[in-house]
């Protein structure tokens, strides 16, 4: 059983309305218990507490999702930045963010938001103001990012399925550890078809780190998104004495390979230090040997992360290596693909290269870090 006593600021009993969570069912009416359904940890929780993200608390037997619309981050962002390389090459999205996570990693860069739990004297942004906002940006779409999208999962369907009336794309940076039911309602209800999946790690990595975690979560729920239509890239972030040794890159090339298959882009990220993980950064020779490991095994799309290294983040013809996309700083400075009705191909050879959504030629955009 995992749940925390609710932070919640205030009495819940003063007039405070709160959003009836979609995804939970009841374990114990008598004890009034909940399961939370949104996430694969499936909390179960008491009343007057929290499950361990702090996003959805049980009130009198009741799942009410306390998060919903408090945000901590809205800002436009590169999509590329995700990483997404294959979805709407060069467009912005509107990026934002909640509080709390379902993963407390060690070396969290967003620390400051994942681990910090939502309370009822956070203002709330309704998705209507959201959606105006990313249209006065001139944004092409939406991203949940910065913190675990699946902590905000009800007002994620509520703003992404408002957003496709507007033409706007749906896109989250998650861990993958959704229960099938959330991931399928963010597909196939809210039009969630852009998800850049994090690999923690894998089964042999050190047990106390994500304790209680199944990492073959990750690659079902990704299959799963592929299978409903929609476009996936996965992220592997080398962690220093975490899952940078032989065992575990292999068991994430064969799960990618396996479950994935050889089309679906991996980004093979650099850690720096950062919250409680001091290690030093990963070593880019380490990067790119895992890169090539992973090209010579059959992925046909790789990319080294996180080094700002135009030619490591360059897009080429699996058949005959032409440069197709060239980026520098998360904005697209070359796009050399032949376009056929909705399929992109490699001018030089015809091979399709699979691309999501529209190339945006260019549009002025300042990204300050």
């Amino acid at each position: 059983m995992v749940f925390e006593r609710a932070s919640t600021g205030t009495s819940l009993n003063k007039g405070v309305s709160l959003r009836r969570a979609m995804l939970y069912e009841v374990v114990d009416s008598e004890k009034k218990l909940v399961r939370c359904s949104v996430c694969e940890r499936r909390c179960v929780i008491p009343p007057d507490a929290s499950g361990l993200c702090g996003n959805y608390v049980n009130i009198d037997g009741v799942l009410y999702h306390l998060g919903y619309g408090r945000l901590s981050a809205a800002e436009s962002r590169p999509i590329e930045i995700k990483p997404l390389f294959h979805y709407w090459p060069n467009s912005t999205a509107l990026t934002f963010s909640n509080w709390g996570c379902n993963f407390y990693c060690p070396w969290c860069q967003n620390h400051h938001i994942s681990f910090r739990k939502p309370t009822v004297n956070d203002p709330i942004t309704e998705p209507e103001k959201l959606i105006k906002t990313a249209i006065l940006n001139g944004d092409e779409g939406f991203s949940a990012s910065f913190n675990e999208p699946s902590t905000h999962f009800d007002y994620l369907v509520d703003l992404f399925t408002e957003a496709r009336k507007h033409n706007l794309y749906a896109m989250v940076v998650t861990n993958g550890y959704l229960t099938l039911r959330a991931l399928e309602v963010l597909v196939t209800e809210a039009g969630v078809d852009g998800w850049s999946i994090d690999i923690k790690g894998c089964p042999s990595m050190p047990k106390n780190i994500l304790p209680g975690i199944d990492h073959t979560i990750v690659f079902r729920n990704a299959k799963r998104v592929l299978d409903l239509g929609g476009h996936v890239e996965m992220v592997f972030l080398v962690v220093p004495k975490v899952n940078d040794f032989d065992e575990c890159i292999e068991w994430i090339i064969g799960k990618h390979l396996d479950m994935l298959g050889p089309k679906v882009p991996l980004h093979v990220n650099r850690y720096y230090p950062a919250h409680h993980w001091r290690e030093p950064p990963t070593p880019i020779d380490k990067l790119i040997d895992i890169a090539k490991r992973a090209r010579r095994e059959g992925i046909e799309f790789v990319y080294v992360g996180n080094v700002h290294d135009p030619e490591l983040e360059a897009t080429r013809c699996p058949s005959c290596g032409k440069v197709l996309i060239y980026r520098r700083w998360y904005r697209v400075t070359y796009f050399g693909l032949d376009k056929e009705g909705e399929r992109y191909r490699c001018p030089r050879c015809g091979y399709e290269i699979p691309i999501r959504g529209k190339f945006i030629p260019w549009k002025s955009f300042s990204l300050i870090n």
